[in-house]
C-alpha cells in the first residue's frame, strides 16, 4: 500500500515517525484534558472510582470496536502478532501485570499518564519516566533480559484459544466486550465531555494498527505492526536519544514526542502548565521503586495499561486480558495498603 501513496522521499520507517507524532499529539491533548489514567479509577471507594473508570472503559470500547472493524474489513491482520501467540505466557503476563499495577500506584500514574504529566511540567513524572525507560530497556536487552526469557518459557498452550475471536462465536466475543464496556461507561456518571475525549483516545488505537499495518505496509521495507503503547516506545526513545547516529527513530519515538507536545500544548492553552517536583527523600524512594517495578512489569506483561490494555485487548488477545486484569487487581490491592497506612 505504501508505495502507492507517492512518498518516494520517505521510507516507511521515517513515515511511521510522522504517524506517531500525529497520533501521540492527539493522545497527549485528549489525555491531558480528560485526566485519562486507569490508576485514577482504582483509588478510593468504588462510588468515587466509577466516573474515572467509565472514562477509561469508554476508550477500551472504541479501541476494541474500531480494531475489530479494521480486522473484518481486511485492513489489518494479527495472525502473526505476538499478542496472539499460541503459547500463552501466563507467568509473565500475571507477574508483569502485578508489578506494573503496584508500580503505578507508587508513582501516582501509569506510564502513559506520566508522559502526559511531563508535558505539563511535572518533574517527578520525568524522573520516574527515565527510570522506567532504563529499567524497561534493561529487561528487554540488558542485564534483566534473562529474567524475561526465563519467565517467558512458562507458557500454557492455548492454540487458537489464545484469541477471543477464535472461540466459537468468533467476532461476537470482542463485539460483546465493546458493547458491555460502552454501556458501563455511559452509566458510570462520567462527564459526557470526558467520555467523548476517551472515545477519541480509543479510536487512535485502530488508527495506529491500520497506519502501520496497512497504509505504511511495504513488502520490500517492512516495519512492525504496532499501535499505542508506552513501554517499548519509551525505552526506544531513550536509546535513540543517546545513540541517534547508530539507530533510526521509529513509530514509538514519534509517539512519545507527540504525546509530550500534545500535553504541553493542551496544558498551556488551559492555563494548567506548572512546574512540580519531589517533596521529600521518602517520596523520591517510593517513586523510584515504582518506576523500576513498572519498567520490569511492563516488559513482562507485554505492555502498559495502554499497550497491553487498550491496544492489546483490541487484538482480542487472552494474554493481554490476563495482564490487564493482573494490573487492575494489583493496583487496587496496593492502593488499599497505601491508604491503610
Amino acid at each position: 500500500m505504501y508505495e502507492s501513496l507517492g512518498f518516494e522521499a520517505l521510507t516507511p520507517l521515517a513515515a511511521s515517525v510522522g504517524l506517531g507524532l500525529v497520533l501521540g499529539g492527539a493522545y497527549g491533548a485528549l489525555a491531558q484534558r480528560s485526566a485519562f489514567c486507569l490508576r485514577r479509577s482504582l483509588v478510593g471507594p468504588w462510588s468515587e472510582c466509577l466516573p474515572a473508570l467509565g472514562v477509561w472503559v469508554m476508550a477500551l470500547a472504541t479501541a476494541v470496536a474500531g480494531t475489530r472493524l479494521a480486522v473484518v474489513s481486511s485492513l489489518v491482520s494479527f495472525e502473526a502478532h505476538r499478542f496472539l501467540a499460541p503459547d500463552l505466557p501466563v507467568a509473565s503476563a500475571l507477574l508483569g501485570g502485578a508489578l506494573f499495577g503496584a508500580g503505578m500506584m507508587l508513582t501516582g500514574g501509569c506510564a502513559s499518564r506520566l508522559t502526559v504529566l511531563v508535558g505539563a511540567g511535572n518533574l517527578r513524572a520525568l524522573l520516574v519516566l527515565i527510570v522506567f525507560a532504563v529499567t524497561a530497556l534493561a529487561t528487554m536487552r540488558g542485564v534483566l533480559a534473562p529474567l524475561r526469557e526465563g519467565l517467558g518459557e512458562a507458557t500454557v498452550h492455548g492454540g487458537k484459544a489464545a484469541a477471543l475471536a477464535a472461540l466459537p462465536g468468533g467476532e461476537l466475543w470482542p463485539l460483546g466486550l465493546a458493547i458491555a464496556a460502552a454501556l458501563f461507561a455511559l452509566r458510570s456518571g462520567a462527564r459526557p465531555s470526558h467520555l467523548a475525549m476517551a472515545g477519541g483516545i480509543g479510536l487512535l488505537v485502530p488508527l495506529g494498527w491500520v497506519g502501520t499495518g496497512f497504509l505504511l505496509l511495504d513488502d520490500f521495507d517492512p516495519i512492525p505492526l504496532q499501535s499505542l503503547s508506552f513501554t517499548a516506545p519509551t525505552a526506544d526513545t531513550l536509546f535513540w536519544t543517546v545513540a541517534a547516529t547508530a539507530i533510526p527513530a521509529g513509530f514509538g519515538t514519534g509517539l512519545v514526542a507527540g504525546v509530550l507536545a500534545g500535553s504541553l500544548g493542551a496544558a498551556l492553552v488551559a492555563g494548567e502548565f506548572r512546574w512540580e517536583s519531589l517533596e521529600s527523600p521518602r517520596q523520591t524512594g517510593r517513586y523510584l521503586a515504582g518506576g523500576v517495578m513498572m519498567g520490569v512489569g511492563g516488559v513482562l506483561a507485554g505492555g502498559c495499561t495502554v499497550g497491553a490494555g487498550l491496544s492489546g485487548v483490541s487484538t482480542a488477545s487472552l494474554a493481554a486480558l490476563l495482564a490487564l486484569a493482573a494490573m487492575a487487581v494489583s493496583a487496587r490491592t496496593v492502593g488499599k495498603l497505601i491508604a491503610g497506612r
